[in-house]
């Protein structure tokens, strides 16, 4: 039997694969939807933040943060607290797109869990949070 290790990586690949298919008519990729969603859940985050959020290098935020802001989906602004630092946040034209891409989103991860019993589903969300907050 494989590992959970393994299981949870490839889970994590497909999970990907599909979710670049989706997302990839938008003009973007897996890993700029998913930080266009951490900044939908939290504005105005520092670039540092949004990699640890996002689960990327600092240098793979930079260049996913100039690849957005020059689609218009974010903008950087100042942060007044701190002038050297540069605080990202979701513009119009962002939330635009993530509303496009909700209903193909949603229909991935319903496919995902198909043939899970809703309870089973439930069970799998919350052992998911569970497992990821004995790794945090």
């Amino acid at each position: 039997m494989p590992s959970l290790l393994y299981l949870v990586k490839q889970l994590e690949l497909a999970v990907r694969a599909r979710l670049d298919e989706v997302v990839r008519g938008h003009g973007i990729t897996a890993l700029q939807y998913t930080a266009l969603t951490v900044l939908e859940r939290h504005d105005g985050l520092s670039a540092a933040q949004l990699a640890r959020d996002s689960f990327v290098t600092a240098q793979s935020t930079a260049d996913l943060v100039r690849a957005l802001e020059t689609r218009g989906l974010i903008r950087r602004e100042r942060n007044p607290a701190n002038r050297r630092e540069l605080l990202i946040h979701l513009t119009a034209e962002g939330r635009a797109l993530l509303a496009a891409v909700d209903a193909p989103v949603r229909d991935l991860e319903s496919r995902m869990i198909t043939k899970l019993t809703e309870d089973q589903a439930a069970g799998f969300r919350q052992s998911l949070i569970t497992a990821w907050q004995s790794m945090a």
